[in-house]
Protein backbone atom coordinates (compact mmCIF):
# COMPACT_ATOMS: atom_id res chain seq x y z
CA UNK A 1 0.00 0.00 0.00
CA UNK A 2 1.45 3.37 -0.73
CA UNK A 3 0.52 5.09 2.43
CA UNK A 4 2.12 8.56 1.35
CA UNK A 5 0.34 8.80 -1.66
CA UNK A 6 -3.24 10.18 -1.85
CA UNK A 7 -6.52 8.97 -4.47
CA UNK A 8 -7.79 12.89 -4.94
CA UNK A 9 -11.79 12.06 -5.90
CA UNK A 10 -13.56 14.80 -7.74
CA UNK A 11 -17.05 14.23 -8.37
CA UNK A 12 -20.24 16.77 -8.16
CA UNK A 13 -22.57 13.72 -6.64
CA UNK A 14 -22.47 13.61 -2.69
CA UNK A 15 -23.47 9.93 -2.75
CA UNK A 16 -20.60 9.04 -5.26
CA UNK A 17 -17.86 10.76 -3.16
CA UNK A 18 -19.16 8.84 -0.01
CA UNK A 19 -19.34 5.80 -1.11
CA UNK A 20 -15.87 6.15 -2.76
CA UNK A 21 -14.55 7.78 0.13
CA UNK A 22 -15.63 5.08 2.25
CA UNK A 23 -14.53 1.65 0.19
CA UNK A 24 -11.01 3.00 -0.10
CA UNK A 25 -10.71 3.93 3.54
CA UNK A 26 -11.61 0.69 4.96
CA UNK A 27 -8.82 -0.87 2.45
CA UNK A 28 -6.02 1.68 3.91
CA UNK A 29 -6.60 4.54 0.73
CA UNK A 30 -5.64 7.65 1.72
CA UNK A 31 -8.58 9.93 0.30
CA UNK A 32 -9.26 13.87 -0.69
CA UNK A 33 -12.99 14.77 -1.71
CA UNK A 34 -13.94 17.60 -4.04
CA UNK A 35 -17.54 18.68 -5.09
CA UNK A 36 -16.04 19.67 -8.09
CA UNK A 37 -13.55 20.64 -11.39
CA UNK A 38 -13.41 24.49 -9.93
CA UNK A 39 -12.93 23.20 -6.51
CA UNK A 40 -10.01 20.90 -6.97
CA UNK A 41 -7.98 23.64 -9.10
CA UNK A 42 -8.25 26.17 -6.15
CA UNK A 43 -7.10 23.74 -3.55
CA UNK A 44 -3.91 22.07 -5.77
CA UNK A 45 -0.62 22.31 -5.15
CA UNK A 46 2.02 21.15 -7.12
CA UNK A 47 3.93 19.12 -4.18
CA UNK A 48 0.27 16.67 -4.07
CA UNK A 49 0.99 13.20 -5.09
CA UNK A 50 -1.04 10.54 -6.08
CA UNK A 51 -3.72 9.90 -8.08
CA UNK A 52 -7.12 11.37 -9.34
CA UNK A 53 -10.50 9.67 -9.59
CA UNK A 54 -12.36 12.12 -11.78
CA UNK A 55 -15.99 12.30 -13.12
CA UNK A 56 -16.34 13.40 -16.61
CA UNK A 57 -19.98 14.56 -16.20
CA UNK A 58 -20.12 17.65 -14.11
CA UNK A 59 -21.99 21.07 -13.29
CA UNK A 60 -19.29 23.63 -14.78
CA UNK A 61 -16.32 22.05 -15.90
CA UNK A 62 -16.32 18.08 -17.05
CA UNK A 63 -13.72 15.94 -15.82
CA UNK A 64 -12.14 16.04 -19.43
CA UNK A 65 -11.24 19.86 -19.29
CA UNK A 66 -10.05 19.23 -15.72
CA UNK A 67 -7.78 16.62 -16.76
CA UNK A 68 -6.45 18.72 -19.52
CA UNK A 69 -5.91 21.78 -17.65
CA UNK A 70 -3.74 19.91 -14.57
CA UNK A 71 -1.80 18.39 -17.93
CA UNK A 72 -1.51 22.15 -18.85
CA UNK A 73 -0.62 23.36 -15.53
CA UNK A 74 1.87 20.47 -15.31
CA UNK A 75 0.27 18.44 -13.37
CA UNK A 76 1.73 14.52 -13.56
CA UNK A 77 -0.90 12.46 -11.19
CA UNK A 78 -2.44 9.93 -13.41
CA UNK A 79 -5.58 10.30 -14.02
CA UNK A 80 -8.84 7.60 -13.83
CA UNK A 81 -11.93 8.74 -15.29
CA UNK A 82 -15.32 8.00 -14.17
CA UNK A 83 -18.96 7.96 -16.08
CA UNK A 84 -22.28 7.27 -15.58
CA UNK A 85 -22.60 7.43 -19.20
CA UNK A 86 -19.55 6.18 -21.51
CA UNK A 87 -19.33 6.04 -24.91
CA UNK A 88 -16.56 5.74 -26.91
CA UNK A 89 -15.24 8.94 -28.20
CA UNK A 90 -15.25 10.27 -24.57
CA UNK A 91 -13.20 7.07 -23.58
CA UNK A 92 -11.15 7.83 -26.78
CA UNK A 93 -10.54 11.46 -25.74
CA UNK A 94 -9.99 10.49 -21.89
CA UNK A 95 -7.22 7.82 -23.14
CA UNK A 96 -5.34 10.50 -25.51
CA UNK A 97 -4.99 12.61 -22.40
CA UNK A 98 -3.31 9.67 -21.23
CA UNK A 99 -5.83 8.54 -18.44
CA UNK A 100 -4.80 5.31 -16.54
CA UNK A 101 -8.63 4.01 -16.99
CA UNK A 102 -11.92 5.05 -18.24
CA UNK A 103 -14.64 2.91 -15.48
CA UNK A 104 -17.71 3.45 -15.86
CA UNK A 105 -20.95 3.25 -13.19
CA UNK A 106 -22.05 1.81 -11.09
CA UNK A 107 -18.39 0.27 -10.41
CA UNK A 108 -16.92 -3.15 -10.23
CA UNK A 109 -15.14 -2.75 -7.13
CA UNK A 110 -11.67 -5.02 -8.32
CA UNK A 111 -11.81 -3.57 -11.24
CA UNK A 112 -11.92 0.55 -9.41
CA UNK A 113 -9.23 -0.75 -6.87
CA UNK A 114 -6.67 -2.74 -9.73
CA UNK A 115 -6.95 0.81 -11.75
CA UNK A 116 -6.26 2.69 -8.74
CA UNK A 117 -3.24 0.54 -7.96
CA UNK A 118 -1.80 0.73 -11.66
CA UNK A 119 -2.23 4.72 -11.33
CA UNK A 120 -0.25 4.96 -7.66
CA UNK A 121 2.17 2.75 -9.14
CA UNK A 122 2.74 4.83 -11.99
CA UNK A 123 2.56 8.24 -9.73
CA UNK A 124 5.77 6.36 -7.74
CA UNK A 125 7.51 5.42 -10.47
CA UNK A 126 7.12 9.69 -11.34
CA UNK A 127 8.32 10.57 -7.92
CA UNK A 128 11.12 8.30 -7.98
CA UNK A 129 12.36 9.97 -11.48
CA UNK A 130 11.50 13.75 -10.14
CA UNK A 131 13.88 12.67 -6.81
CA UNK A 132 16.73 11.31 -9.01
CA UNK A 133 16.27 14.67 -10.66
CA UNK A 134 16.71 16.54 -7.60
CA UNK A 135 19.60 14.44 -6.44
CA UNK A 136 21.15 14.69 -9.86
CA UNK A 137 20.64 18.24 -9.81
CA UNK A 138 22.23 18.92 -6.66
CA UNK A 139 25.18 16.69 -7.18
CA UNK A 140 25.74 18.36 -10.36
CA UNK A 141 25.62 22.00 -9.02
CA UNK A 142 28.89 20.99 -7.16
CA UNK A 143 31.23 20.47 -10.28
CA UNK A 144 33.19 23.22 -11.52
CA UNK A 145 32.58 24.63 -15.14
CA UNK A 146 35.71 22.57 -16.43
CA UNK A 147 34.38 19.40 -14.84
CA UNK A 148 31.39 19.90 -16.15
CA UNK A 149 32.86 20.21 -19.71
CA UNK A 150 34.99 17.27 -19.24
CA UNK A 151 31.76 15.45 -18.24
CA UNK A 152 29.91 16.66 -21.60
CA UNK A 153 32.92 15.26 -23.92
CA UNK A 154 33.26 12.10 -21.68
CA UNK A 155 29.33 11.06 -22.05
CA UNK A 156 29.07 11.24 -26.02
CA UNK A 157 31.99 8.82 -25.93
CA UNK A 158 35.32 10.92 -26.54
CA UNK A 159 38.46 9.70 -24.97
CA UNK A 160 40.42 11.61 -22.24
CA UNK A 161 43.11 11.99 -25.38
CA UNK A 162 40.49 13.50 -27.68
CA UNK A 163 39.33 15.30 -24.46
CA UNK A 164 42.75 17.41 -23.82
CA UNK A 165 43.26 18.95 -27.02
CA UNK A 166 39.53 20.19 -27.59
CA UNK A 167 39.98 21.92 -23.65
CA UNK A 168 43.72 22.91 -24.52
CA UNK A 169 44.52 20.53 -21.63
CA UNK A 170 47.34 17.51 -21.12
CA UNK A 171 45.69 14.40 -20.63
CA UNK A 172 46.89 13.76 -17.68
CA UNK A 173 44.61 17.25 -16.41
CA UNK A 174 41.92 15.56 -18.17
CA UNK A 175 42.29 12.35 -16.10
CA UNK A 176 42.30 14.69 -12.77
CA UNK A 177 39.20 16.38 -13.56
CA UNK A 178 37.68 13.02 -14.83
CA UNK A 179 38.15 11.71 -11.20
CA UNK A 180 37.13 14.70 -9.42
CA UNK A 181 33.62 14.67 -11.28
CA UNK A 182 33.05 11.00 -10.62
CA UNK A 183 33.96 11.13 -6.92
CA UNK A 184 31.62 14.29 -6.08
CA UNK A 185 28.70 12.58 -7.99
CA UNK A 186 29.79 9.10 -6.53
CA UNK A 187 29.69 6.88 -9.43
CA UNK A 188 32.28 4.97 -10.77
CA UNK A 189 31.51 4.17 -14.30
CA UNK A 190 30.69 5.73 -17.13
CA UNK A 191 27.40 4.45 -18.04
CA UNK A 192 26.15 6.05 -14.64
CA UNK A 193 27.62 8.84 -15.38
CA UNK A 194 25.31 9.09 -18.95
CA UNK A 195 22.78 8.27 -16.60
CA UNK A 196 23.38 11.47 -14.07
CA UNK A 197 24.02 13.18 -17.34
CA UNK A 198 20.54 12.65 -19.28
CA UNK A 199 18.28 13.21 -16.08
CA UNK A 200 20.37 16.80 -16.08
CA UNK A 201 19.09 17.10 -19.71
CA UNK A 202 15.49 15.97 -19.06
CA UNK A 203 15.07 19.04 -16.25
Amino acid sequence: MQHDLTVFIVDDDPSVRDALGLLLGVRGYRTAVFGSAEAFLQGWQPAWSGCLLIDIRMSGMDGLSLQLELIRRGCAMPVIIMSGHGDVSTARAAFKADAVDFLEKPFDDAKLIGAIDEALSRARANQNVLQRRSRSASLLSELTPREREVMQLVVVGRHNRDIGPALGISVRTVEVHKARLMSKLGVDNVADLVRISMLDQQD
